[in-house]
């Protein structure tokens, strides 16, 4: 199958991966994940529940395991978690089994998406700006790396955002 079968949407918290995700899914007629929702589905408790039981290191080794099983079906739309990049063999995973789109958006929207979300660990800090900052700082050459299409979200509306992801993939 064609890479564009599998699209994978990376990119920080709040950008918009799930929204974007599900619209994209809706549109293509496929399945849509999220996987952060698939691991909270598996597991059965939230993502901070892990974090706290099992710190960063336990939670990113069940995503990085997840990422390596959900890009390997086909007909599908998946959001990845935030931080799924960080990890080197996930990022060759997503751009070797798929179209990767990194949504890309402004601190200050970031920060406002993501400001009543309880279920951001990283982000329970006494300063998440500048906690957003350093995420961002380490994260955006990852997420570059496996772009094959960099959107930022906060200057597009939702269908924009859809039409141009669908459009690229399609190229």
């Amino acid at each position: 199958m064609s890479k564009s079968t599998r699209l994978f949407l990376v990119g920080p918290m709040g950008a918009g991966k799930t929204t974007v995700g599900r619209r994209l899914a809706k549109s293509l007629h496929r399945k849509f994940l999220d996987a952060d929702h698939e691991l909270e589905r598996r597991t059965g408790v939230k993502i901070p529940v892990i974090f706290e039981i099992e710190g960063e290191a336990g939670f990113r080794a069940r995503e990085k395991r997840l990422i390596a099983e959900l890009t390997e079906l086909d007909d599908v739309v998946l959001a990845t978690g935030g931080g799924a990049i960080l990890d080197p063999e996930s990022r060759q995973t997503l751009a070797g089994r798929g179209f990767v789109v990194y949504l890309h958006a402004p601190i200050a929207k970031l920060l406002a998406r993501t400001r009543s979300d309880t279920n951001r660990p990283l982000l329970r800090t006494a300063d998440p700006e500048t906690r957003m900052r350093e995420l961002i700082a380490q994260r955006e050459p990852l997420y570059r790396e496996v772009a094959d299409l960099i959107i930022d979200t906060g200057a597009l509306t939702l269908g924009d955002i859809v039409k141009t992801i669908l459009n690229e993939a399609a190229a």
